[in-house]
């Protein structure tokens, strides 16, 4: 689905989305081409939520937690920058 057919569908909603076919453009936005709706959620809470426990069982997929009131998804990019936590090696010192 396109974010336009969505937000005609779920007018209104908390949503946590997949996106099934993605690209980044130049100025550092995620452009979603394929969007595929996850779950419907009674407010933002249980959309973070949501998102947060598919993100950590589904780490390589793409999920967002939004809101159809938005008229467009704006989705900037972050850079990570050093090393992540969970990634570091340990060294007893």
């Amino acid at each position: 689905m396109q974010w336009a057919d969505i937000r005609k569908s779920y007018p209104d909603r908390w949503l946590v989305i997949e996106a099934l076919a993605a690209h980044s453009t130049p100025d550092h936005l995620r452009q979603l081409d394929e969007i595929a709706v996850i779950k419907e959620c009674h407010d933002g809470t249980d959309a973070f939520n949501s998102y947060r426990r598919l993100h950590q069982q589904f780490p390589d997929r793409e999920f967002y937690f939004v809101h159809t009131g938005r008229a467009v998804l704006d989705i900037h990019e972050q850079r990570w920058l050093g090393i992540r936590r969970n990634y570091a090696a340990h060294t007893k010192g």
